[in-house]
């Protein structure tokens, strides 16, 4: 019992981590239509950013952890938002009538690994058994609530304010919303922006929990993020949570009871299983095209 709770909190700090990341491709994805697969490099250039400042921090004599939390965040949050835009911009926007290969490929994009001294140490103990102490580390709680407020806060921003009005009548008719008054590009670009933050969030999380970074960390996690986004329903916001909550889970308790190499394996065999009886996803609904 008690290592079956050990794995369901790894497996549920892992799944908000890939949460994060999914939510980034649904909205992109509910919005135009169109997969950004550059989203996973998004989530790499947050983790080095974060890298970077945490370096340049200690070089400066910043040490107080709250203070170089939330610089690194904000740091992090801003020249990613300004890549995703970039992205948007420069690889998407003058291919949006194209046909929907092009922009796939148009975001496609001796490297050593970075490791980085724990920063946030510490945790408590959740259950103490004869043989196996179940412990929380204050890390993941941090990540585990921060993915819980940045869900709600995104879920607030689409239902009631007019970026997520605008963003879902964007998703609707993109032409009746321009014709109506909705600046359209700029809806989407801000899109993208929200999706590189996440990203962002994403990529300094994933810096603290793990030690170490690398040029090629985006690849499988935005495979997996793209996976979670498919699995709980492309363009659901809740679909895309409950997706990465889904793999982390699938992932850890794989991991702990059978062999490690076929983890990979195991979560894309649900995916298929899923897809076969469900093939919108768990929380996604049917397009309907007017023809």
């Amino acid at each position: 019992m008690e290592y079956f709770l050990q794995q369901l909190i790894n497996g549920v700090t892992l799944g908000a981590i890939y949460g994060l990341i999914a939510i980034g491709y649904t909205m992109v994805y509910g919005i135009i239509g169109m997969i950004n697969f550059a989203h996973g490099e998004i989530y790499m250039i947050g983790a080095f950013i974060a890298v970077i400042c945490f370096a340049l921090l200690g070089m400066l004599g910043i040490t107080w952890i709250p203070l170089v939390l939330i610089i690194v965040l904000l740091v992090s949050m801003c020249l990613t938002a300004l890549y995703g835009w970039t992205v948007e911009r420069i690889a998407y926007r003058p291919l949006r009538g194209s046909f929907r290969l092009a922009p796939l490929i148009s975001a496609a994009q001796g490297a050593k690994i970075k490791p980085l001294q724990p920063m946030v140490r510490g945790g408590f103990e959740v259950m103490r058994g004869e043989t196996f102490t179940v412990n929380a580390s204050y890390l993941q709680v941090i990540i585990v609530l921060m993915t819980v407020a940045l869900m709600a806060g995104f879920t607030w921003l689409i239902a009631a304010t007019p970026l997520g009005r605008a963003q879902r009548a964007c998703e609707q008719d993109r032409v009746m919303a321009s014709l109506l008054g909705v600046h359209t590009d700029r809806t989407i670009s801000l899109t993208f922006v929200l999706g590189a933050i996440l990203a962002a969030v994403a990529g300094v999380m994933v810096t603290l929990y793990y030690g170490v970074v690398d040029f090629y960390i985006g690849f499988l996690a935005g495979l997996k993020a793209f996976t979670a986004a498919v699995l709980g329903g492309i363009g659901s916001l809740p679909g895309a949570m409950l997706g990465g909550l889904l793999i982390g889970l699938i992932e850890a308790f794989w991991s702990a009871y059978f062999s490690i190499e076929y983890k990979d394996v195991a979560v894309f065999a649900i995916l298929v299983i899923v897809l076969i009886f469900r093939p919108t996803g768990l929380l996604g609904s049917p397009d309907v095209e007017k023809v």
